[in-house]
């Protein structure tokens, strides 16, 4: 058996056990959904650090490196930007209503809000693009274990799957935060300590840089190199869905005041700036080192695997499937509470007791899981994945949350029509224009001011 595939096997073991070992503090909903309402300022930290640092924040960041050059940073960089204005706007705010009136759920608020009918369609909508999210993950843990061992893409799937449903499903929230602190020590230390070592071993950085410019040019080597209309498609796709997604907002929930979800999120925020240029560093290592690569997402694990030691290269690859697995098991997160609150609870059996929720939430995490491993086998690429999900989030929940969290006027007509309205459209100019349909603006832009257009129009016109 490969010693890389041994230390995997060892680490996803433990992953588990220590999922089986804290589902001892799961005894109701509430403490799965929402922890009880009693992570602090560090758990939060470690949750929401775990959940955004996964498949597209490593494996996808790194493909882009190798493709963009350093403006690759805006993947990640772009959904920092998100999570600072969670964390100094809309988190504290939810997190108030939340605490105040018992929400488990983002669906809580929106029914509450607005009806029943935008809760039930918003949760049908996320639950499909999680879907997708969820793929993105299994694609790369599937990756590290094609590197490693020749497993088939299938099989790889699988296993990650596997272990992400088996430990989020004994642990919930409350276990995830925990496991979310070791994997993060895990994840920093292969990442970080990577980037000397495998720019030692591959002649020094002046010859990393002289081979990306004679590549690709100038604009390889510049943080701008996307230029505004690049950027903005970005940031578009990506900062609003990291303000409004399901997952983060029911971590702010799982906060014990609204000071510590503020001082958390900002923490998250600050540590993915930062960690931002290390996937894209890694590409741009990847590409002068191996610039005939059919799949660019394979050029992390190339590196990892033959420009560093095989000890730290270990380390590396433990790092990466521990990023993918603790993003799984946010994304499990956001399936399961669709499946169990959203839609079974609160459609299906409105007096279902906690423990019956509890046992629905565990359920549906894994025909979630079950699911998710289909779509990753027969799915393209981690980026493609991605895109389904941040661009469904945006354009359906951005303009009836904000709208809804600052203003009393727009009433659940507006939001039903802002959400039925702007997502098909979205879709449709996504594959009938590209990235760009005027100037800069791209379908994402342009599908969130379309919501906002319909849903204060339609406010105003009633009033």
């Amino acid at each position: 058996m490969s010693r890389y595939l041994l230390v995997i096997l060892v680490y996803s073991g433990l992953l588990i056990a220590l999922g089986i070992y804290l589902s001892r503090r799961v005894r109701r909903a509430s403490d799965f959904l929402v922890a009880g309402r009693s992570l602090g300022p560090g758990l939060v930290f470690a949750s929401f650090l775990a959940a955004n640092i996964g498949a597209g924040s490593t494996v996808g960041a790194a493909a882009l490196g190798y493709q963009l050059g350093w403006s690759a940073w805006w993947w990640v960089g772009s959904a920092a930007i998100g999570c600072f204005v969670l964390a100094n706007t809309v988190g504290p705010r939810i997190w108030t209503l939340a605490r105040t009136h018992g929400y488990h759920t983002l669906g809580d608020y929106l029914e509450a809000r607005y009806s029943r009918a935008v809760r039930g369609w918003t949760a049908l909508i996320v639950w499909f693009g999680s879907l997708g999210l969820l793929a993105a993950q299994l694609i790369a843990l599937s990756l590290v274990l094609q590197t490693v061992a020749a497993v088939p893409p299938w099989a790889g799937s699988l296993l990650g799957g596997v272990v992400a449903v088996a430990y989020f499903t004994a642990g919930g929230l409350p276990g995830s935060a925990r496991i979310n602190s070791l994997q993060l020590l895990v994840l920093f230390a292969g990442l970080l300590l990577a980037i000397p070592f495998a720019v030692g071993s591959s002649g020094g950085w002046p010859q990393i840089t002289a081979a990306g410019a004679a590549r690709s040019g100038d604009a390889y080597l510049s943080f701008t190199g996307l230029g505004p209309g690049g950027i903005l498609y970005y940031v578009a796709l990506l900062s609003p869905a990291f303000i409004v997604s399901p997952g983060l907002l029911q971590k702010v929930y799982g906060a014990r005041s609204a000071s510590a979800a503020r001082a958390g999120v900002n923490l998250n925020a600050a540590a993915m700036l930062l960690f931002a240029a290390v996937p894209p560093c890694l590409g741009i290592i990847g590409a002068s080192q191996f610039p005939s690569l059919a799949d660019p997402q394979l050029a992390l694990f190339r590196v990892l695997t033959e420009r560093l030691p095989m000890w730290l290269g270990m380390l590396g690859l433990a790092a990466i499937f521990s990023a993918e697995v603790s993003t799984c098991d946010a994304v499990l997160f956001m399936l399961s509470t669709s499946l169990s609150v959203d839609l079974y609870q609160r459609f299906c059996n409105p007096g279902a007791t906690e423990r019956t929720v509890l046992y629905a939430s565990r359920i549906g995490a894994v025909i979630s899981g079950i699911l998710g491993i289909v779509i990753a086998v027969k799915a393209p690429s981690i980026i493609s994945s991605l895109t389904l999900f941040y661009s469904l989030v945006s354009v359906a929940l951005f303009a009836p949350v904000i709208s809804g969290l600052y203003s009393a006027r727009p009433g659940a007509p507006a939001a039903l029509a802002a959400i039925g309205i702007s997502v098909p459209c979205t879709v449709i100019l996504n594959y009938a224009a590209g990235e760009t349909i005027l100037g800069p603006l791209n379908p994402f832009a342009a599908g969130i001011l379309l919501s906002f257009a319909v849903l204060w129009g339609i406010t105003l016109l009633h009033r």
